[in-house]
């Protein structure tokens, strides 16, 4: 009703119109503007923001899953009652990691304003790759689980709003709509693998784990999305293939990243 209610106040700025003081980036013919979705699915780039956005976005809805699960054994081994370790970690999970998830998605935006979509990127997966790997260690004191599962729903959050202006980035302001549907069918796939990893090794209890294969696939994604850069009609005019896809990530490039 919201949604509805608002979408009515909306209107389209007139043709041209930019912010006061804003200047926007010059673009080139090779790169970054006017992809058609059958072009972005032909270059490297479009795979790697795939699979760093199936880690970035799989492991928040993981710990999503989990924060009122697995934390509880290890406030129970620190010392405190079953009971209170259940509040603690309920607590974490609707109010510090849902709070914070919110937040995250108004402040990354402004941080990537500042210093560019792929920094901001690079530093949102190397962040949530530590925090999960010291994650289970950090949820055996009450104020340490608190500040983790702050970190993790802050950084869940700057998915939304850096992945979207990522792709338009990459692939044009003007072709965005087509094209980030394809790229956040990997919200779905994230949402498929980690979840379920986590429940598997949590009934085996195992969840230090399972949060240390998420750490570790957030710190290879950072490493991932270092990868990118602005791609060029050339490349989208071949077939993707796996063997190119390698080669073209030691290639040099003729667009700025």
């Amino acid at each position: 009703m919201l949604v509805v209610l608002g979408s009515t106040m909306m209107k389209m700025p007139p043709a041209g119109w930019l912010p006061a003081g804003y200047t926007p980036p010059e673009k080139t013919a090779s790169g970054g503007a006017g992809f058609s979705p059958k072009e972005m699915l032909r270059t490297p780039q479009f795979y790697l923001i795939f699979l760093t956005f199936v880690a970035s976005a799989g492991v928040g809805l993981m710990a999503t899953g989990v924060m009122k699960l697995a934390p509880v054994d290890e406030l129970v081994g620190s010392g405190l009652t079953e009971d209170r370790a259940e509040a603690i970690a309920e607590t974490a999970a609707a109010v510090f990691f849902a709070l914070a998830n919110g937040i995250g998605r108004l402040v990354w935006g402004a941080v990537s304003d500042r210093l560019g979509r792929k920094p901001s990127l690079m530093i949102l997966t190397a962040t949530q790759g530590v925090v999960l790997l010291l994650f289970m260690t950090m949820a055996q004191n009450e104020a340490t689980l608190y500040l983790g599962a702050t970190l993790i729903g802050f950084n869940f959050g700057g998915n939304f709003a850096l992945f979207p202006s990522f792709t338009a980035d990459k692939f044009g302001n003007d072709t965005v709509g087509r094209n980030y549907p394809f790229v956040f069918l990997s919200y779905g796939a994230g949402g498929i693998i980690f979840p379920i990893l986590a429940g598997q090794l949590g009934d085996a209890g195992r969840f230090p784990l399972a949060y240390t294969i998420a750490g570790i696939s957030c710190l290879v994604a950072a490493v991932a999305i270092s990868l990118v850069f602005t791609p060029n009609h050339e490349e989208a005019a071949q077939p993707f293939t796996w063997k190119r896809f390698a080669g073209n990530l030691n290639l040099p490039r003729r667009a700025k990243a």
